[in-house]
Formats: structure tokens, sequence, C-alpha cells
């Protein structure tokens, strides 16, 4: 047993936790809830080592434990799988190499190393898991879902007792997420305590055997999945009844304003066709690994087209270069927001105004009064929390920097915005106000095109959803005309990936 209480923690006065605690068992799968800025990131860093905690105590099976750092923490069997698999991943190294990585780095430098040892060693962490990966194969070479086994695999040869997962399944197909669910479920049967964090509800209620949900820097419930029901989850981590969660503003559906015609870009985008109105929502939904990236990608000039035609406003557009969609009135909100859609080093300010900076330059010199203006109407407008526009973007939280991505566009007036996943990574509070955002953009007459494989939130707030399915559309359904279970079929390519 692994148990934590009275954790307190504050950062420049500011408590980030009060009287904190979590406990699990091994053999136990316990998920950790809670809206962005709960406080469970600083919860898990304490335990991990990386942060030390102001007051409060860390007992293993009764007896305290210190943890002065990330050293201690893995010598204790307390490991964490991060969600940027890729920063804990030596991409030069082969596969067995960086599943054997903390041992050899523990080691030091100028041992000879046993590399059949080593391979048979990876080996048979990986069956223990039930997978396959080719062990000699540069680990850069490996899809997003393979790095994480490896790194599963790397805390097994490390003998972990307790495990951190921390939104393991953001970055997974529908597919890659069940043999993870496979995997956690052989982690808990060989004893290993789990501690999962997920923004999805129905992961959690499919893995977990205790849930525990922290709000405002406190742990608020505790308490067995089987007494618990996703509406009371999430009223105790808002604090209040969510009565609303895919709110769906009126809008007028107007004129064509974004007209795709037999769109081809690389491999993934293969002759897609498709109409968005003024004022209209429409959902386009795919599996990982559709082509919905690549889509928006090309619909904003990062990537090249290859063949097809793009018209917004009637005017037929040439994109060689994201600066000629922007100036067409194409707005993107990419899936990467922290490596895309903001600078994140950047102070909020600037980052709300860099698509703007000509409307306060004027010869040469920037109109910072102008440009705070703007900057404070829109955090203002769009509910974002922060402590002023000079806060770095990168402290604030998941859904107050997708806020800030999507907001920056605002004052181009652009016509037609393309959301590529908006709400990956995002807590269920955080999402309700984006989703609020982009209904007010429809209302105010902006075209918009949504790509997510999260078919709920399609279902909730599209006038239209299109399917589309290895690079194509393959079925389009009317608003209220297309259940879950359809779909997931048409996406899957159930029906032979035919319209």
């Amino acid at each position: 047993m692994l148990c934590m209480s009275g954790i307190c923690k504050s950062f420049s006065g500011v408590p980030a936790l009060k009287d904190a605690g979590l406990e699990v068992a091994g053999g136990e799968v316990h998920a950790l809830l809670g809206a962005n800025g709960a406080g469970k990131s600083t919860l898990i860093k304490i335990l991990s080592g990386a942060y030390g905690a102001d007051s409060g105590s860390v007992e293993i099976d009764g007896g305290p434990v210190v943890l002065g750092g990330p050293a201690e923490a893995k010598a204790l069997g307390i490991h964490c799988v991060y969600q940027e698999v890729d920063t804990a991943i030596v991409p030069a190294l082969s596969t067995a190499e960086n599943i054997l990585l903390d041992r050899h780095a523990a080691n030091g430098a100028g041992r000879w190393v046993n590399w059949k040892a080593m391979a048979e060693e990876a080996g048979a962490a990986l069956q223990r898991l039930g997978v396959e990966l080719p062990l000699h194969k540069p680990a850069g070479e490996l899809s997003l879902a393979e790095k994480q086994l490896v790194l599963i695999a790397r805390l097994l040869t490390e003998r972990a007792r307790f495990v951190i997962l921390d939104e393991p399944t953001a970055p997974l197909s529908l597919e890659e997420a069940e043999r993870l669910f496979r995997v956690i479920e052989g982690l808990k049967a060989s004893g290993i305590g789990i501690i999962f964090i997920t923004h999805r509800l129905p992961e959690v209620f499919r893995v977990s055997d205790r849930i525990t949900v922290m709000r405002d820097g406190m742990r608020v419930l505790t308490a067995d999945k089987r007494d618990l029901t996703p509406e009371g989850v999430v009223e105790a981590m808002l604090g209040r009844k969510f009565e609303e969660e895919y709110p769906k503003l009126e809008a007028d559906i107007g004129e064509v304003v974004l007209d795709v015609n037999g769109l081809r870009s690389g491999s993934r985008v293969k002759d897609v066709s498709l109409k968005v109105r003024s004022g209209e929502i429409v959902a386009v939904v795919g599996l990982v690994g559709a082509g919905k990236t690549e889509l928006s990608r090309a619909l904003f000039g990062a990537d090249s087209v290859d063949g097809g035609t793009i018209r917004a406003g009637g005017r037929p557009l040439r994109l060689n270069q994201p600066a000629d969609a922007v100036a067409a009135g194409i707005a993107l909100v990419p899936e990467e927001r922290r490596r895309q859609g903001i600078v994140a080093s950047d102070s909020v300010l600037r980052n709300l105004s860099l698509p703007s900076l000509k409307r306060w330059t004027r010869l040469g010199f920037l109109a910072g009064r102008k440009e705070e203006e703007s900057a404070s109407g829109l955090i203002s407008s769009l509910g974002i929390k922060t402590a002023g526009f000079q806060q770095i973007i990168a402290t604030l939280s998941g859904g107050n920097q997708q806020k800030v991505s999507i907001g920056k566009w605002i004052p181009t007036e652009a016509s037609v915005y393309l959301f590529d996943e908006p709400t990956k990574g995002v807590d269920i509070g955080a999402k309700s106000d984006i989703f609020r955002v982009i209904g007010n953009l429809a209302a105010q007459g902006k075209a918009i095109l949504y790509l997510t494989c999260e078919f709920q939130e399609a279902v909730g707030i599209a006038d239209r959803i299109l399917v589309m399915y290895d690079g194509a559309i393959v079925k389009e359904f009317p608003r209220g005309q297309a259940s879950l279970e359809e779909l997931l079929i048409e996406a899957s390519g159930g029906r032979g990936g035919t319209a």
C-alpha cells in the first residue's frame, strides 16, 4: 500500500495543494481525476520526486519514505509514464536499449554491455506485456503507441511497484487503447498498483477499481467505482451539476463559405469534397490515422495540395503557405497546440496578438495600449483564467491554452475556422467553454470545420457529420440522424468504405 496524506504545496505563496491525499494498493487501478488546475499534476510530481512537498507524508507498506528526487522515487518502485512519451525515449537507440535505459544510466559509462543478454531481458519484459516489438529497430521509428509500450516495459525491468499513467490514451487510436487496457490488466494481475489519470470518463469506468476526484487542490471524493456514476464524478469535479455537456447555440445557416472539391494531398487525403456554410458547424469524424489532421493542414496551406480545388467566399485559392490561408480568411486551431498553436515560452498577450500584429503597428511601432485592450477583451469574453496578460502561457492549464489558441484568430475576422481535435487533453469543464466559443463563432456567421475522433462531441455540436476513412469522406449524416454505433462502423470501414 502507498499512502499520501496531508500533502500541501504552494508556489510563490499561492496554494496548489491543500491537505491532499491518495492511496493505492498493489494490484489496484486507482483513477485520479479533476479539472485542469485541480492539483493532479502537482500531487503526481511530488509522488514521482520532481517536487518536494511543503508538508505531509508519504508511506509505503506503513513506513514513511523520503522522496528526494526522481531517482529516489524509482528506487522505491514508483515510476511514471507521461503523455509526452517522446521526451523519455532516446530515438537513436534501439528498442532494447531504451527498455534497459534506466539501468545502464544508473550503472554509468565504461561498462561492457552484453548485447545478447540485453535483448533477451528486453524481450522478456515485452513478453510479460503480451506484445511484440522489433528489439533492434531505432526507437525513433516506432509509433507513439509502441514508444509507450517501451516505457512500460522499461518500468518492468526496474521492478516497479507503483506506476503512474498520465493521460496514456490521449495519442492512441481505439485499437491501440484496447491493447493498452489489456497491458494494464496484466500489470494489475502481477500486483502492481496503478494510478490512472485521464479526462475520458468511459475509460475510468472501464479499467479502474477506485476513483479519487480532486478540486481546488484538495481531495473531494474517493470511492469504489461501483458506488459512483459518471454524472456524480462530473459533479464532484466541477463542484456543480453539469447540465449541458454539449451546448448548441442557435445560428442562421447561410451561403457556402468553404467549398472543397476533389482535394488530394499526399497519401492521407484522397479526393475529399465538402462544403461548409456560414453559421454551420460541420464535423469530420474518423479514427486516428484517417487523414483528418492532414486534411486540416492542406486546407491551411501547411501541406502541399496534389490536386483538387479550394474556394473560400466564392474565390478559388492557391495555398502555398499558411500565410495565404490567413489572407483568405482561414484560421486553424491545430491538434498539437503546444508545438503549433501557441508560443509556449511567451506571454498570453503576445500569443493573442501574433496573427494581428499589423493591426496594432503603425510605421514599424507597436501600439501597446491597443494591443493590451484587445487582449483584455479576449480574456474576458473567452473566460481565460490567467493572472494577467503578461503571464507565460505555458503555465496555464491545457483548456486555457486552447482558448488562447482559438482567441488569437478572432481579431483577424477570419471567416473559416478549422478545429483539429480542439478538446484533446482538456478537462470536461473547459470543454464546455470551448464548445460555447465555437457556437458563438457560428452564431456570428463563421464557417466551422470541426475535425475529431471524439464521436460524441460531433453528435453533440455539429449541424452535419462527415465520416472520414482511409483519407476519404465515406458518409454524411444530418444533425440528429447519426448514432455512435453507425459512426464507428463507417469510420472503421465496416461497410466497405463507400458513401
